[in-house]
């Protein structure tokens, strides 16, 4: 499928997150589905309760990667790689991110973060994720990605994906977005620049996902960065 970055890096730098409907098929939400009872295919699995997460459960996956979530990772790398750049002139951070995720992973690994972090997150009724971010360590790639594998109102109710940005002096402005089975969102992890009325701004980004009220609810997590 043709993908429009032009609108993406538009939403991105306006809003901290940007939707791109239908990038997985049924098929290929179904498929991932079925890895989660996969045990051997996971470094760890996290019962959020026990930490103060929310409620639910999730799972990293071990490397090797499986072959379609290894795939995403290296097909969005490059081109969020630019806006990565971009912002980190915008917000004068030292980091530059390379080209290649191969380059950027080696760099996380030089520094003891060896671990992967894609992930697979599952939700019954009642469960939750509290606003966070997924920082492992002293590498931060500053975009991930959240694709929802099921269908909302057929699948489960409730579980909407919760955005929120705080700049400066300011209250937490919140926003819900809406996702069909299939659709990923590009969002902020940390930090976000945004021109001021003077001078470059720094926004502070976290997502969550609220109440789930019936059903199962299954999200691919992309994160670029591995942890220690």
């Amino acid at each position: 499928m043709g993908i429009d970055w032009t609108r993406i890096t538009e939403d991105l730098n306006s809003r901290g997150f940007s939707c791109l409907r239908n990038l997985l098929t049924e098929t290929d939400c179904t498929d991932l589905v079925a890895l989660y009872d996969e045990e051997d295919r996971f470094r760890n699995r996290v019962v959020m309760q026990q930490h103060g997460y929310g409620q639910g459960e999730y799972r990293y996956f071990s490397y090797p990667l499986p072959d379609q979530v290894s795939s995403l990772r290296e097909q969005f790398y490059q081109p969020l790689s630019v806006i990565a750049n971009d912002w980190s002139e915008k917000l004068k951070a030292d980091m530059r991110y390379p080209d290649h995720l191969e380059d950027y992973t080696d760099i996380c690994h030089r520094s003891g973060q060896r671990r992967p972090t894609p992930l697979l997150l599952k939700y019954k009724a009642g469960d939750y994720n509290r606003l966070h971010q997924d920082l492992y360590g002293e590498h931060v790639f500053p975009l991930q990605m959240a694709i929802l594998l099921n269908q909302p109102g057929a699948d489960f109710t409730g579980g909407e994906f919760v955005v929120t940005e705080q700049s400066p002096r300011m209250q937490s402005r919140a926003t819900v977005v809406g996702l069909n089975q299939g659709d990923a969102l590009i969002f902020a992890v940390n930090d976000r620049p945004r021109m001021g009325l003077k001078r470059m701004s720094r926004l502070k980004m976290r997502h969550g996902v609220s109440e789930i009220t019936s059903g199962n609810r299954h999200t691919l997590g992309i994160i670029f960065h591995d942890a220690t």
